[in-house]
């Protein structure tokens, strides 16, 4: 078995034996990894708790056939501000789990590592309704389904644009109008995230235009998924 390091971050764990747990990573150079931590569930184990959903961790792992072996584990960063706080723990899990859902294994993929990260800072920096779907809508368009926002994906008007169609994969004008009616302020939002200006989207003020995003990047990534995100329901119900 060959040894080797990277980074990551913590997606999941579960149990396994008595002792052990299987830690799925996504890590900096190999995309996504499963792992077996060995002896992590006792008391006594060196990095277990280093080990947990959201932890950027550095590692060096033995390189198996099916799972690989985490024999060193140092934090990189804890993110207790995820962790400590309901909202915030399960809007990351959302995050983690879309990851978790659309990567395959051992498929290297630097861009959405760079991007998770980001993310997770910037949620754990500030608890803002928009940071989990301007992470799904950009993590669309890191897959190559961006939705079409600047004009009707149907015609190709600029305006007046008033709804968005899953099916048809964008914006759509009165002409057109099927799918989930959009007010204004949501399409702005919408193209100020698509266009690369999240940080400006986020500077907005919360609005029901915000919840009307946050809804329909759910839907979108659930429908590009084609299962659902169960983490996101747990704050839906709250």
């Amino acid at each position: 078995m060959a040894l080797y390091r990277d980074e990551a971050v913590v997606l999941r764990t579960y149990r396994l034996g008595e002792a052990d747990r299987i830690v799925v990573l996504f890590t900096k150079g190999r995309g996504k990894v499963r792992a077996v931590g060995k002896g992590v569930r006792k008391t006594t184990s060196r990095f277990g708790a280093r080990l947990e959903p959201t932890s950027h961790v550095a590692l060096q792992l033995f390189d198996g056939r099916n799972l690989d072996t985490i024999t060193q584990a140092e934090t990189l960063e804890h993110f207790r501000t995820l962790r400590e706080d309901l909202e915030r723990i399960t809007r990351a899990s959302a995050m983690l789990e879309a990851v978790d859902s659309i990567t395959i294994e051992r498929e290297p993929n630097a861009p959405l590592y760079t991007m998770l990260l980001g993310a997770l800072r910037t949620l754990a920096g500030a608890n803002h309704p928009l940071v989990v779907p301007a992470f799904f809508w950009k993590l669309l368009a890191l897959e190559g389904v961006a939705p079409m926002v600047e004009a009707c994906v149907v015609c190709g008007a600029a305006e007046p644009l008033c709804a968005f169609s899953l099916d048809d994969g964008g914006v759509v004008c009165e002409t057109h109008r099927r799918g989930v009616a959009l007010p204004d302020d949501a399409i702005v939002l919408l193209q100020l995230i698509l266009g690369g200006r999240v940080a400006a989207a986020l500077a907005q003020p919360v609005t029901a235009a915000t919840t009307e995003i946050e809804h329909l990047a759910t839907r979108a990534m659930e429908y590009h998924l084609e299962r659902r995100i169960r983490s996101i329901r747990v704050l839906d119900r709250g």
